[in-house]
């Protein structure tokens, strides 16, 4: 409890920092690393608890006490602050409407409440907005894994039109015509001559892997504070992880998935057409209808679940694996199920036990700090973007943008 206590002390230390968007010296960029990293030669690098141990195959997979895999770290301290800012600068969209922080706001899991995620068009798109916790550990990004590293990612929402809606030259020209992004571009990359794409994406990169959650009541359990968790709770993780329910196949912990495709077969909304998912990813039938098995750190956060927010209620989202293999399948659809999706046949009181045992996985003691400013002067967090559009209604059957 004592590391904790400190390390949100630490955190606060680190970020409060007042900013205003007028003045050219209050952007400083941070020279300390964010909490739980250590500055080696100039560059940040990840401590935690699940170093000390092994893995199978150093895949981060096995029991309680395992090893986490492979993960991106090594970035300066100015790189990661650069990131944060431009994270939350709506200065990063077409029409400076919404920022990255609009549909990954930290208070809601780096997610944003909604079934399908709202751009600059006004118009919901494809998918849901997925957790940016702990993806520093990851190697597939978006639902359908399209992207292998996190800055293939960056790139993605930024010039896709209906999501941020930018464009390369625009928004190099934005922030090269900015009057503090120059020069705070230049303090994270001192070799820059011009700001430029790559620029950007690491520095996004950077903030992004710095968004760790690895000391909920459940890690604590892990480590041998066995008290961390209540009865019902320890009763859910058995459960959780016993060759009945097989959540634990592929939501692996520590970080509670495997990064794996797996088609589970769940219905799509009203009115939607079906999302082929990976297939289109991987050019493969057999991933049709297939998604990246989600992180569950921080589950309680991120309502609605699944790839397009099926599910409003993690309780009902649970049951959907209880419900019998492929009873929610399209009729004129064939997929080909994972081999871990069958009848376990659970009771109410255990799928409430794993629900109980879920709200475990809560840790946001390294939630970053929301700038008070960012250099475009914007709001740097436009939360009443996604709220104020929300209330649109599309009633006619949309195309995903899957397909």
């Amino acid at each position: 409890m004592m590391i904790r206590v400190v390390v949100i002390y630490i955190s606060i230390l680190f970020f409060a920092k007042p900013v205003h968007a007028k003045s050219t010296t209050q952007f400083a960029l941070a020279e300390q690393c964010p909490p739980s990293f250590e500055l080696i030669n100039g560059r940040c690098h990840l401590v935690n608890r699940y170093q000390i141990y092994d893995s199978v195959q150093n895949r981060g997979v096995g029991g309680t006490q395992t090893s986490l895999p492979k993960h991106r770290d090594g970035f300066t301290p100015a790189q990661i602050d650069l990131g944060r800012f431009l994270f939350f600068d709506p200065a990063l969209s077409q029409d400076g409407s919404i920022s990255c922080a609009s549909c990954h706001q930290p208070e809601k899991g780096f997610s944003d409440d909604l079934d399908r995620s709202i751009g600059v068009t006004g118009e919901k798109v494809a998918r849901s907005a997925p957790s940016l916790w702990n993806v520093a550990f990851l190697d597939k990004f978006f639902w359908d894994a399209r992207a292998n590293t996190l800055e293939q990612q960056a790139s993605g929402p930024l010039f896709d039109k209906k999501e941020m809606g930018n464009t390369p030259k625009q928004l190099l020209a934005t922030l090269r015509s900015n009057p503090h992004y120059p020069r705070m571009f230049a303090q994270a990359f001192p070799e820059l001559s011009l700001i430029e794409l790559n620029h950007i994406y690491t520095a996004l990169t950077a903030f992004q892997s710095s968004l760790i959650s690895l000391n909920s009541r459940y890690d604590q359990y892990a480590h041998g504070y066995h008290d961390a968790l209540t009865q019902n709770e320890i009763k859910g993780h058995n459960i959780f992880r016993s060759f009945v329910a097989r959540c634990a196949e592929c939501h692996q912990p520590p970080l509670f998935t495997n990064n794996q495709i797996a088609v589970i077969g769940v219905a799509e909304g009203q009115n939607r057409m079906f999302d082929v998912g990976a297939e289109k990813t991987y050019k493969a039938k057999k991933l049709r209808g297939g998604f990246k098995v989600p992180t569950l750190r921080n589950i309680v956060k991120t309502a609605p679940y699944m790839h397009a927010g099926n599910f409003s209620e993690l309780r009902d989202t649970v049951e959907f694996y209880n419900k019998g293999r492929g009873h929610a399948v399209p009729e004129n659809e064939k997929l080909q199920l994972h081999w871990h999706i069958w009848e376990p046949k659970l009771t109410d009181k255990e799928l409430d036990l794993i629900v109980e045992f879920l709200g475990a996985l809560t840790d946001e003691s390294l939630t970053p700090q929301v700038p008070m400013a960012v250099p475009s002067g914007l709001p740097p967090l436009d939360g009443q973007y996604q709220i104020s559009n929300n209330n649109k209604k599309f009633t006619s059957t949309e195309k995903v943008l899957g397909e």
